[in-house]
């Protein structure tokens, strides 16, 4: 892949590893940058950053092919990742595809890591670059709202009715996972007690009349499954897969409460 001599002359430069763009950085544990209040001037940089992080991706897997694991120094997938712009760019626009960056990045690290066969972890880098991809393609669209007005950068959004209350607990979950994969349990586990707290127990008396025992079930999952899960260490897979499995819960949370609804809506 060809990218610009900004790009090659700032590797040399700088003689390290570092992603493309060395000031106003928004790492992980960082401040989100300013970049992300005008989007749509920063697309083409964003463009580059996603064209070089591919590319530093690959290299890697090719040095692992070539030379084995030691030489492939599979940890700084995440150093890269954590140097541009983009990374805000795709966290403060749309959680699901940030979190499935970050399964991607530690797809292709642990693979390696684990000595998998060059196959598996071609597998695991070409998941990786369709998420970023699309991912590219929703800040693309973001940044298009965002020119128009129509799209505004709140953390803070409430949710008004119980199903957006579920639908907003969706999302966090999402965050669990990418905020667990970036190697950060605690705040993982925050988002975890926050959602129940202040999201779910102020809608668990409405579900209960419809299902009490779905309740239950999401209530053992938010104070036990999921917090163990991160507390254990075990697994971005293994996160992932009780965050899907919660989400089918409140999916047919939301299907039940609009049901009822409809119902009430019928009798008036």
């Amino acid at each position: 892949m060809t990218h610009s001599k900004f790009f090659a002359l700032s590797l040399v430069a700088l003689g390290c590893l570092a992603g493309p763009h060395m000031t106003g950085v928004a790492r992980a544990d960082g401040d989100i940058g300013e970049h992300v209040n005008d989007m749509q001037a920063h697309i083409d940089e964003y463009t580059e950053e996603v064209e070089w992080l591919i590319d530093r991706v690959d290299g890697i897997v090719d040095t692992y092919e070539a030379e084995g694991a030691t030489a492939a120094k599979p940890e700084a997938v995440v150093d890269h990742w954590e140097a541009v712009d983009f990374h805000s760019a795709i966290e403060t626009n749309y959680v699901p595809l940030y979190a499935s960056i970050w399964q991607g990045l530690f797809g292709v690290r642990q693979a390696i890591e684990n000595g998998e066969p060059v196959a598996e972890v071609r597998k695991q880098q070409v998941q990786l670059e369709e998420s970023l991809w699309q991912s590219l393609g929703a800040v693309k669209l973001a940044a298009q709202l965002q020119k128009q007005g129509k799209l505004t950068i709140d953390r803070e959004t409430v949710a008004t009715t119980p199903t957006e209350t579920l639908a907003d607990i969706k999302i966090r979950l999402d965050r669990v996972v990418a905020k667990y994969a970036e190697k950060l349990p605690d705040e993982a586990t925050e988002i975890v007690h926050d959602a129940y707290l202040t999201q779910f127990e102020g809608v668990e008396g409405m579900l209960i009349e419809q299902d009490a025992d779905l309740v239950e079930d999401l209530e053992l999952d938010f104070n036990v499954a999921l917090p163990k899960a991160i507390a254990d260490d075990l697994g971005v897979d293994a996160v992932r897969d009780i965050v899907i499995a919660m989400q089918g819960k409140l999916d047919r949370s939301i299907e039940l409460l609009e049901a009822a609804e409809a119902s009430r809506s019928d009798v008036f």
